[in-house]
């Protein structure tokens, strides 16, 4: 079957797009479970990012690079306007209102992930002295465990350049043994 074909499917055939949330939903709620702590915008977020997928299944390009790192992209993005989204919110109402309600065992199961997930995040708040460019390449190797390529291809940017930034980061945070021990660059 031609990959557009199969793209195509994801967002009309809901038994291929089960099948491809039931591939990915772990990899995208532990993406975002290690860059929030609040296990109700996670729940949203995981939501969001395959709704987006059902808007948008063309842009997915395999030659590029596997669905998973397109997806970690998709989420990325996702989280980017997310976060706007809240600081724009934050200085107009409360930022409870408006949640979904999460039964008790989707909240745990997503209190247990971000628990896991802590040592990551604090990780990420040792990171604030990098450049942006620096930071998201550092965090899709190391963290999210993607190769070079794979990163790359996330931030839409050259495999050369995404070497040339994990480089810097890495020489910067040399102290960090978490940071040292990710996908080999």
């Amino acid at each position: 079957m031609p990959v557009h074909r199969k793209r195509a499917e994801i967002a009309t055939d809901q038994v291929a797009f089960e099948a491809f949330y039931r591939r990915h939903v772990d990899a995208i709620t532990l993406f975002l479970a290690r860059r929030v702590d609040d296990p109700h915008t996670v729940a949203d977020l995981v939501a969001e990012v395959f709704l987006a997928v059902l808007d948008s299944p063309r842009t997915y390009q395999p030659g590029l690079g596997p669905e998973l790192a397109w997806l970690y992209g998709v989420a990325r993005n996702t989280l980017s306007s997310e976060r706007r989204r809240a600081f724009k919110e934050s200085r107009l109402t409360n930022r409870v209102g408006g949640r979904r309600v999460l039964d008790a065992d989707d909240l745990a199961r997503l209190e247990e992930r971000i628990d896991a997930e802590r040592s990551a995040r604090e990780v990420f708040k040792a990171l604030a002295d990098l450049s942006e460019r620096e930071r998201t390449v550092l965090e899709l190797v190391v963290v999210d465990q993607l190769t070079v390529t794979e990163a790359a291809i996330a931030l839409g940017i050259r495999p050369g350049t995404a070497k040339v930034r994990l480089h810097r980061a890495r020489r910067k945070l040399q102290a960090l043994p978490l940071v040292m021990e990710g996908a080999p660059g």
